[in-house]
């Protein structure tokens, strides 16, 4: 429902609310009754302002009962209603407090303060006026009508009748918009520079330091020399290396199969956030999402949480007209905010998220992508173990689901191979209370950990698993929730291909920059967390590197062996050892897996075994381009395009609470 004030403004006493097909106006006299003072004085208060709009008593009593369930404020639901415009309802509170109202902001007139304005940009020190230079030379002051209480407003005024001249009303978005005009060039130096300026050696800004650098640069000169002079001493040493990293993901995928249920997890009922529940921020980076922006919108209108203590980010590079046109083109409620990143160097997802975590002042933050479509009670769940647990609980990793399973091989291995990540490695990691590499979306994290740890690192092309070892070396844990995230996998290589390379990439960045002072490392981390870590980060890598070595001597010396070709011993061994590598490796994969699927999705799962050993090579030849990447472009973030969500999952735990 939306007043019409034919183009003019207000239009104060000829706004008519239009019901059942009769004009109904206000009463003066329903706004001054004692039981209105007495259960709704809120109404008695804005009363006046109200009778300006003419918004009659029942829909402003709706209003009333509508804010104190959404736990928000009376004049954010008058305008997240609809019922109202932001600057119409300014202009009448100017008006009926006797006050000027302004809707243009010259930025550079602005006289404020560096913390000042970071506290204003995270929705913090409202009340604090902000001064405006004015022309003529005289200081103003600003104020907003979000924190506004309008009886001591009046009381004040009265009081100070001198300095009513001084006071300018300003729409609150409007002073926003100003304020973080003046603040951007800190914002942005704070989002790329912040965790380097503060522990530099927790950065991936500089790829490799001194001794790695020597190391890495001695076994490139070695390695071709040795293949010339002693080509079966280097193939041994390439095998025990192969193998041992082998070993390491093998290990942890038999240790957290031996822990799976033969049943999936129940799934507990979460009830509805009421009551006093904290502001809960979400964060999603878009980047040439154009096409995906209504389906977003849709997915996170079903997130199950008071609206009045939501405060939803879109955050997209300024350069990035076109998603930005369709996000522009729609009538966002007051909850949601367009960010728009400067564009400056890395232009990298978290240099962007970095950006946007300083315009929250949110208890939690939850992460997600533009394809997403999180289970609507997921926030209350994190919010539930949040605060199940003490302060050391950092953040939650809420399992993905992928959605087109059966559209090609492709996303049919995909989805496999999230299942057992998901589904039973990183709970098993939970379990254990050991380091966690966090998946790229769904992570909720508790704000004040996050900014204790430095935040996102900018440089860094897989944040998620970077913080997932940063939180650990810090003393924070991590642990997984149950409500998933709906999302679609990659059907064609060209798409999949730069996503497993910035991911191959990233955790190359992340292994490096830890791993910088192995000892301080393993002390931080405690032997569990620092395998987990060599397991997880350098063995997937180095891994998937050395497959097609394995998988070329195994070919060879069978060849061999088939044709009666004599085979010294060194290759017999090497034998050996690649087939037990090759083996326990799909082995272990394809266990691991089906024993998180459900009984509908293992059918055909002999497809998926026939196609592990092609999904393999793939990755090797991603492995190895990630490589290449992290040589001549560490920090070049390669845009992965995003497919929708093919069948929208069904929304669980009842229906949304929105407005």
């Amino acid at each position: 429902m939306q007043p019409s004030d034919g183009g003019n403004g207000l239009a104060l006493p000829e706004i008519e609310w239009r019901a059942s097909g009769r004009v109904a106006r206000p009463d003066r006299h329903e706004y001054a009754t004692g039981l209105t003072e007495i259960f709704f004085p809120e109404l008695a208060e804005w009363g006046s302002v109200l009778l300006r709009l003419a918004v009659p008593y029942s829909v402003a009593l709706d209003i009333a009962m509508q804010a104190r369930e959404q736990q928000c404020s009376y004049q954010y639901m008058l305008v997240a209603s609809g019922l109202l415009t932001s600057a119409n309802l300014t202009r009448a509170i100017a008006e009926d407090l006797g006050l000027a109202f302004i809707d243009v902001i010259d930025p550079e007139r602005l006289v404020i303060g560096e913390d000042h304005a970071a506290n204003l940009l995270r929705g913090r020190h409202g009340r604090v006026p902000v001064k405006l230079l004015e022309k003529n030379g005289i200081v103003s002051f600003l104020i907003t009508p979000e924190a506004i209480d309008l009886n001591r407003m009046r009381a004040w005024i009265a009081a100070h009748p001198g300095l009513t001249g001084r006071l300018r009303m300003v729409e609150p978005n409007q002073l926003r918009k100003a304020v973080l005009s003046n603040a951007r060039p800190a914002l942005l130096q704070k989002a790329i520079n912040g965790l380097f300026e503060s522990s530099p050696k927790m950065s991936a800004r500089i790829v490799a330091n001194a001794w790695q650098g020597t190391v890495l640069g001695i076994i490139m000169a070695l390695l071709p020399v040795g293949l010339v002079l002693s080509p079966d001493m280097v193939l041994g040493v390439l095998h025990v290396v192969a193998t041992f990293f082998f070993f390491l993901c093998v290990a942890l995928r038999f240790a957290a199969l031996a822990s799976v249920g033969t049943a999936p997890p129940a799934r507990h009922q979460i009830p509805i956030p009421e009551g006093e529940v904290p502001v809960y921020a979400v964060l999603v980076a878009l980047y040439k999402e154009a096409d995906i922006v209504p389906d977003l919108l849709i997915a996170l209108d079903r997130i199950t949480w008071p609206r009045g203590r939501l405060e939803i980010k879109l955050v997209c590079e300024a350069s990035d007209h076109a998603t930005l046109a369709v996000i522009n083109s729609v009538d966002l409620p007051p909850h949601i905010e367009v960010i728009e990143v400067p564009a400056a160097e890395p232009r990298t997802k978290p240099k962007a998220l970095a950006y946007a975590l300083s315009l929250t002042n949110a208890e939690f933050v939850a992460l997600y992508d533009a394809e997403d479509w999180p289970d609507p009670l997921q926030l209350a769940e994190a919010w539930q173990r949040f605060s199940a647990a003490g302060p050391k609980l950092a953040v939650l990793q809420a399992p993905l689901e992928i959605s087109n399973r059966h559209q090609g091989p492709l996303a049919r291995m995909f989805a496999f191979e999230y299942a057992g990540l998901f589904r039973a490695l990183l709970p098993w990691l939970s379990r254990n209370r050991l380091a966690l590499p966090l998946g790229g979306t769904s992570n909720h994290f508790r704000m004040a950990a996050l900014r204790a740890v430095g935040g996102c690192d900018p440089f860094n092309v897989t944040e998620d698993a970077d913080l997932g070892m940063r939180l650990a070396r810090f003393g924070y844990r991590a642990e997984t929730i149950s409500r998933p995230t709906y999302e679609a996998a990659p059907t064609r290589f060209a798409v999949w291909l730069p996503q497993r390379t910035r991911w191959f990439k990233g955790w190359g960045q992340t292994w490096l920059v830890h791993m910088r002072n192995p000892w301080q490392l393993y002390t931080d981390l405690g032997l569990k967390s620092f395998i987990v870590l060599q397991a997880l980060l350098a063995g997937m890598l180095i891994s998937a590197l050395l497959h097609p070595l394995l998988l070329a001597t195994f070919a060879i010396v069978a060849t061999q062996m088939l044709m009666a070709h004599p085979t010294g011993y060194l290759h017999s061994v090497l034998f050996v050892i690649d087939t037990a590598n090759i083996v326990c490796g799909y082995l272990s994969f394809l266990l691991l897996g089906w024993q998180t699927l459900s009984r509908e999705e293992r059918h055909g799962f002999w497809l998926t075994v026939v196609l592990t050993p092609f999904y393999w090579a793939m990755l090797s030849f991603a492995g190895w381009r990630a490589v290449w990447q992290l040589w001549r472009e560490p920090h070049h973030w390669e845009k992965t395009p995003h497919e929708a969500v093919i069948i929208a999952p069904p929304a669980s735990g009842g229906p949304s609470r929105q407005m």
